[in-house]
Order: C-alpha cells, then sequence, then structure tokens
C-alpha cells in the first residue's frame, strides 16, 4: 500500500449512486422537518440539562448561561458546516461521509472510529444517569432495588475507595452490601442495561416507531420544561430572589470557562440527524433546517433553565449536586414538582438514548458499505428496514459496559471524540468545490475570512499573552493543558495565514478554531486515552480496512 491510497477520496456522485444504498437495500423516507427538529432536540435535551448544568453553575455561577450561548453560537458554526455537507451528500454517515469524500479515506476511518466515542460511548453515559434518575423514582414510590443493582462496578469500588480514605462508614455501601461470588463483589446497573436494551429493540424494528417515540418525549419534556421555568419566574420574583443573580460572574470568565466540558455534552447530539438522511423524504432542504431548527430551540431552553436554577437557588449550593432541576424544587419544599422533574429526566434521558442507538448503526452501515468493515454491518432487515446486524453490535457495545463502567470515566472522552469530528467536518467543507445556489436547497453563506480571521487570531494572542508568555517561559515544566493551549495558537495562526491567502470562507474556519480551542480545555489525560483509541482504531484499519476498502479493489481492477 502506498501513501497515496490511504488519502483515496470517493466522488461525491458515487456517494449519491452507491447501489449498496439504493434498491432492496433502501431505508423508508418518512421523515420531515418536525421529525428532524424533534430529533435534535430529542438528542440534545438529555443528561446536560439535567445532571451536567449544576456542575457548570457552580462553577460559573448565573453567567454561565453565556456559556452555553457561547458553546451554541460554536455548534451553530458547526451545524451551518454540516447542513452544506447534508444539501451536497444526502446519505447516511455523517461527518464519516463528508470526510471520506473531502480528506480521503483514512481521515475519514479516524472520524468514523471517533463518532463512536460521540454517540455509542456517550451513551453510557447517558443510560447511567437514566439509571440514576430512574432509581430515585422507584424510591419515592417505596420500592427500593438493593444498592449493588443500581450503580456499575467501576463506581462502587471508587466510593467504597474513597470512603475508606476519609474515614467515613462503608457498612451501607453497596460494595460492602454485594453478594460474593469466588471473592468477586456481584455489582452492576441493572436499570441501565435494561434501557439500553429496550431501547435497541425499538431502533431495531423501525424508525417509523423511533419517530414516534421521539417525537411524543420531546413534547413531554417541553412542556415539562416550560413549566419548571414558570413556576421558577413566579418563584424568583414573588419570593425576591433576584439577588441570587449577583454577582452574575462571581468567578469571572475563568470559572464560566471552566465548565466547558460539563455544558459542552449538553449540546452533543444535534449532529445525530445528519445519520438519518436516507430516511429523509427531502433531505437536502429538511436535514439543514431540523439541526438549525433544534440548536436554537435548544439553546433558548439551556438559557432559561440555567438563569431560572441560579435565581432560585444561589449558585454556591450546586456543588456536587447531580440533579440540579429536582434538587432546586426540593429546595423551596415543591417536592412535588421535583418528583415531576425526576420523570422529565427520565424521559429526556430515553429520547437521548433512542437518537444515539439509531445513529451509530448507521454510521457502521456508511463503513461497511464500502468495504471498511465486514458486509453483515450493512445488511437491512427485510421486514423492519434497519440495519439489524450493526444495531444489534451497537446494543452490546452499550449495555454491556453500562453494567459495570463509571461514567466519569467517558465523559470528556466523548466530547473530545465529537469536537475532533466536529473540526475536520468544518475543514472539509473549505475544500468543497462552488457550487451554483438551486432552489430547495441549504447554501452556506459565504463571508470572506482574508483580513477578518488574521485579525481575530492577533487579537486572540494578545488577549492571551500573558498565558502565551508563561508556557513559553516554563516550557519544560508546564503541564500538558499549556502545551496544548501552544499548539492551538499555532495552528490558529496557521490557519490565519492560509486564510489570507486562499480567501478561506469564515463560517467553517471560526468553527474549526472554536470547536479547537474546547478541545484543549479537555483536561489532558483524556487526550491521552483519545490517542490510545485512535490507535486502536488504525490497527483495525490497516488489518481489515485498507485491504477490502471499495475504492482499493476499483484502482486494482
Amino acid at each position: 500500500m502506498d501513501f497515496k491510497s490511504l488519502f483515496r477520496q470517493k466522488p461525491i456522485q458515487s456517494v449519491l449512486h452507491d447501489p449498496d444504498s439504493s434498491a432492496h437495500d433502501s431505508m423508508n423516507r418518512t421523515l420531515t422537518v418536525r421529525d428532524l427538529t424533534f430529533m435534535g432536540v430529542a438528542a440534545v435535551i438529555g443528561a446536560g440539562i439535567f445532571s451536567t448544568i449544576g456542575s457548570a453553575a457552580f462553577k460559573g455561577g448565573p453567567g454561565v448561561s453565556l456559556l452555553f450561548i457561547i458553546t451554541a453560537v460554536t455548534c451553530g458554526f458547526t451545524a451551518l458546516c454540516y447542513a452544506e455537507f447534508a444539501a451536497r451528500v444526502p446519505v447516511s454517515g455523517s461527518a464519516y461521509t463528508y470526510s471520506y469524500v473531502t480528506f480521503g479515506e483514512v481521515i475519514a476511518w479516524i472520524i468514523g472510529w471517533a463518532l463512536i466515542l460521540e454517540y455509542a460511548i456517550g451513551n453510557i453515559v447517558v443510560a447511567i444517569s437514566w439509571s440514576a434518575y430512574f432509581n430515585n423514582i422507584l424510591q419515592a414510590i417505596g420500592i427500593h432495588l438493593p444498592a449493588w443493582l443500581t450503580i456499575g462496578y467501576q463506581s462502587a469500588v471508587m466510593e467504597y475507595q474513597d470512603a475508606l480514605e476519609t474515614g467515613k462508614a462503608v457498612e451501607d455501601l453497596a460494595y460492602s452490601l454485594a453478594p460474593g461470588i469466588s471473592g468477586f463483589k456481584f455489582i452492576i446497573n441493572l436499570p441501565a442495561f435494561v434501557i439500553v436494551v429496550l431501547v435497541t429493540c425499538l431502533v431495531f424494528i423501525g424508525i417509523k416507531e423511533s419517530k414516534k417515540m421521539a417525537n411524543g418525549m420531546v413534547m413531554l419534556k417541553i412542556a415539562i420544561l416550560i413549566l419548571v421555568a414558570a413556576i421558577g419566574v413566579w418563584y424568583i420574583f414573588s419570593e425576591g430572589t433576584t439577588s441570587n443573580w449577583t454577582p452574575f460572574l462571581p468567578n469571572g470568565m475563568k470559572g464560566v470557562l471552566a465548565g466547558v466540558s460539563a455544558v459542552f455534552f449538553a449540546y452533543i447530539g444535534f449532529d445525530a440527524i445528519s445519520t438519518t438522511a436516507e430516511e429523509c423524504k427531502n433531505p437536502q432542504r429538511d436535514l439543514p433546517r431540523g439541526m438549525i431548527y433544534s440548536l436554537i430551540l435548544c439553546t433558548v431552553i439551556y438559557v432559561v433553565t440555567t438563569l431560572v436554577i441560579t435565581g432560585m437557588v444561589n449558585y454556591t449550593e450546586f456543588e456536587n449536586v447531580t440533579d440540579p432541576l429536582a434538587y432546586v424544587f426540593e429546595k423551596i419544599n415543591m417536592k412535588a414538582v421535583g418528583f415531576i422533574v425526576s420523570v422529565s429526566a427520565v424521559v429526556a434521558a430515553t429520547s437521548v438514548l433512542l437518537v444515539f442507538q439509531l445513529g451509530q448503526p448507521r454510521i457502521w452501515m456508511s463503513m461497511s458499505r464500502d468495504g471498511l468493515l465486514p458486509k453483515r454491518f450493512s445488511n437491512i432487515h427485510p421486514r423492519y428496514r434497519t440495519p439489524s446486524f450493526a444495531t444489534f453490535v451497537t446494543g452490546l457495545l452499550v449495555g454491556i459496559p453500562v453494567l459495570v463502567i463509571d461514567d466519569a470515566l467517558v465523559t470528556d472522552l466523548t466530547s473530545i471524540g465529537t469536537l475532533f469530528a466536529f473540526v475536520l467536518v468544518c475543514g472539509g467543507v473549505l475544500l468543497l468545490p462552488a457550487r451554483p445556489k438551486e432552489v430547495g436547497k441549504f447554501h452556506l453563506p459565504y463571508i470572506n475570512g482574508k483580513f477578518i480571521v488574521p485579525a481575530l487570531v492577533i487579537l486572540l494572542i494578545v488577549g492571551a499573552s500573558k498565558r502565551l508568555g508563561a508556557a513559553f517561559s516554563n516550557i519544560g515544566n508546564e503541564g500538558y493543558q499549556e502545551v496544548l493551549f501552544i499548539v492551538f495558537v499555532a495552528l490558529a495562526l496557521y490557519i490565519a495565514v492560509m486564510s489570507f491567502l486562499r480567501n478561506y470562507s469564515l463560517i467553517p474556519v471560526l468553527g474549526m478554531l472554536c470547536c479547537a480551542y474546547l478541545m484543549i480545555e479537555i483536561p489532558a489525560k483524556s487526550w491521552l486515552v483519545f490517542f490510545l483509541w485512535m490507535g486502536l482504531g488504525l490497527i483495525i484499519y490497516f488489518l481489515y480496512g485498507a485491504k477490502h476498502s471499495k475504492l482499493s479493489q476499483g484502482a486494482s481492477s
């Protein structure tokens, strides 16, 4: 295999007329703009708003609402780039397919492998969050599952060891109460496993059934969030707790930005609907609209919710609070509303599970069609018209780890894998050939970044001069986090020069830079795991994908 073959590109026309995505292997086209918007909201409004929003509020105070806007703008740039690709390449595969037609095969494989972190690995976090809220509901109605059936083995061990180190009692902990089998503690997160099995079965049955379920859950959780906002606003102004909004930025912008990982995790999923292109009635028109509409709607919900909870309860009380929405109503003695919030959290997490379990099999299906994965991954069920084998494998990949794993270990990994895919999607748009505007199709607005991008990068360097100077003066003693910042500045300078020389479009460039910056704010230890994951993916590619690639076989024939 020569070096050039690694970057062989798949022509857009061959993607659009791939015989494997037509005829008897086609899927049902049933999704409209409304369905796609609801599906986007279903994917985004989930574990983030009901759990991670609390830790972000504690770090940044009421001003964390600004971070939701900043993150939304970043995702907005990316959404516009996804929309441009979706209008040109309306097939399943999302960022994987988009990278194949712009960067080439090996980059496409890397993206496809990274997307497993967003969809499959990310769903592990969502399933564990679902289990925690579901167990709270069971306890509220008098049903008490054994502690060792509601927590992962890793989480139980970490909880037990932490208690020992701090001198706390361990008698009532899950690890102490769990039955032993040959000296090994039997501890599993049973509710998380059960919900993954049920959702996988629903996804297996078909897109129409999944669409109806997702739409129903979205309407329910939006109604509950509106109720929460209405009661919260009434409470804030009737009880005079507006003083909780002062100071608005108690820890400055540094405190706000400390919540980047938690806030970005709350936005993961808006791109998942791009994997359903072959099930849309009019993908070139509806996919872009669905992504943008859902992103706008979710941002409004996030900002309002953040302001409401930080107005009802002082931000300092959200330390280690994993159920902030339910918590604030319990604090003001509205436990009935808190119970309703817990129910809506279960519904929200279920809808996220549903959309992500829909997305992952369709990416594998696209990779299989290209020969990079075994053909079984692209098999379409003769009755349900869904990628059956890929759906089953996705269920295993999510269902088995949720039994034992700790969610904190994979949250950052999910965010970094997603941001990596976003960077390449934005970069890929810069490599697309110009095309005339067509009626009924989305067209990314062109804004010349020749002077704007260099100016913004100069402002960035001036604004971060102290941090940059400290990083260079202590280069031998700096942590990996500051090394990542230096790499980001170097990347920004390179992109600024290229923008000046080649008149790059402003929107995709801003998308690349914003996503790259969010990546470097993720802890360095997660980068190490990410590189190990990517290394494993490349090993699989060279052992199987490179040899069985349809482009490779076509070239040799």
